[in-house]
C-alpha cells in the first residue's frame, strides 16, 4: 500500500507541474522575443572572422554562449527554482522523493530551455553561424575542378563575400549551399526532437492527472489569482507596516490621501511571524482534506488555521505535498 501511494503521489507530481496555460503563453512570448533578438544579432552584430582556427570558435560561441546565458536566466526567473531552494533549506528535502525531485528539476530545466533552444534552432535555420564554424573543415577534394594545394586557410574565407580569389568564386555558392543544408537539417531535426518530447510530456500529463480537465483549469485560475492577490496584498501590507514604523519614529508620516484612508481603514498592520511565512513557502503537491481540495500551501495553512488545529497543521506542513 505504501509503495502504491508513493507511485500515485509521484504521478500527481508529474501531471500537476505542467498545468498552467499562463506558462505556455509566457513561453511563447519568450520564444518570440528570442527570435527577434537572434535575427537582430545576425543582421547587425554577427561578423565571421574568416580565419582558420577562429571561425570554429566564433561560430560555436555565437550559438552556444547566448543559449547558455538565456538558460541560466530562465532558471533564475523560474519561481519553482526558489521554491525548491526554500524546500531544501527549510525542511532539508526530507519528504522530497527521488522521482518527485527529478520531475521538479525537469520542469525547471524544461521551462528554462525554451529561450536557448529557440536561439539555437533559429541560428541553425539561418545557417550563418554554422557556415562560419564549419567552413574551414570543408574538404576541397569533393569539389570538382578545385585547384589542389588550397586548404583550410582558403575555406575559412567562404563566409566573407569578396575575400575569395576570383578563380575560386564559382565554388563559393556551392560550398555555402552545402553548409546551409547541413545547418538547416540539424535545426529541423532539433525541432522534431523537441516537438516529440513536448507531445510525450503532454500525453503523460493527461494520462496521469488526478483531476478532470475542468478542475485542473480551475486550479490554474486559482493559482494565478492567489499569486496576484498575495503579491498585491503583500506590497500593501509592507507599505502600511513601514508607514507605522516611520510614524513611530518621526511622530508623523507623509502619506498620500488614498494611503491615509487605507491606513485608517486597516487600523494596524501586524508583522507576520517567520513560522507562518515558512508554512506557506516551498514546493506543493495537490492534496485533499475530507474530500475537499487544498490547492496550495496557503490554502492548506488557511484551512487548518480556521480550525485552530496547530498540531495537525504542523504535521501537514512537514509533508511534501
Amino acid at each position: 500500500m505504501a509503495a502504491a501511494a508513493l507511485v500515485t503521489e509521484n504521478f500527481k507530481f508529474v501531471s500537476l507541474f505542467f498545468k498552467s496555460k499562463d506558462v505556455m503563453i509566457f513561453n511563447g512570448l519568450i520564444a518570440l522575443g528570442t527570435v527577434a533578438s537572434q535575427t537582430a544579432y545576425n543582421v547587425f552584430a554577427f561578423h565571421c572572422p574568416c580565419s582558420p582556427g577562429r571561425n570554429y570558435r566564433y561560430g560555436l560561441a555565437a550559438i552556444g554562449v547566448p543559449a547558455l546565458v538565456l538558460f541560466l536566466v530562465g532558471i533564475m526567473i523560474n519561481r519553482n527554482t526558489w521554491d525548491l531552494v526554500s524546500e531544501c533549506r527549510l525542511r532539508r528535502c526530507r519528504k522530497l522523493s527521488g522521482a518527485a525531485a527529478f520531475t521538479l528539476l525537469g520542469n525547471i530545466i524544461g521551462r528554462a530551455a525554451v529561450a536557448p533552444l529557440t536561439w539555437a534552432v533559429i541560428s541553425l535555420l539561418q545557417g550563418q553561424a554554422y557556415t562560419c564554424a564549419l567552413s574551414e573543415f570543408v574538404d576541397p577534394r569533393g569539389l570538382k575542378g578545385f585547384p589542389p594545394g588550397r586548404g583550410s586557410e582558403f575555406m575559412a574565407e567562404i563566409p566573407c563575400e569578396g575575400s575569395f580569389s576570383s578563380d575560386l568564386q564559382i565554388f563559393r555558392p556551392k560550398i555555402e549551399r552545402q553548409l546551409k543544408y547541413e545547418s538547416q537539417l540539424i535545426g529541423w531535426l532539433l525541432v522534431a526532437g523537441v516537438s516529440l518530447m513536448v507531445f510525450l510530456t503532454l500525453c503523460m500529463k493527461r494520462c496521469s492527472s488526478p483531476l478532470g480537465y475542468q478542475q485542473e483549469h480551475y486550479w490554474s485560475q486559482y493559482h494565478s489569482n492567489e499569486k496576484a492577490l498575495f503579491e498585491r496584498t503583500a506590497a500593501t501590507h509592507s507599505h502600511l507596516l513601514a508607514a507605522e514604523n516611520v510614524k513611530s519614529f518621526f511622530g508623523f508620516v507623509a502619506l498620500e490621501k488614498d494611503e491615509m484612508e487605507l491606513m485608517e481603514e486597516q487600523n494596524k498592520a501586524s508583522p507576520i511571524c517567520s513560522t507562518d511565512w515558512n508554512r506557506v513557502t516551498g514546493i506543493y503537491l495537490y492534496r485533499e482534506k475530507d474530500g475537499f481540495p487544498l490547492y496550495s500551501r496557503l490554502n492548506k495553512w488557511a484551512t487548518y488555521n480556521m480550525e485552530n488545529n496547530l498540531e495537525a497543521m504542523e504535521k501537514e506542513m512537514e509533508i511534501f505535498s
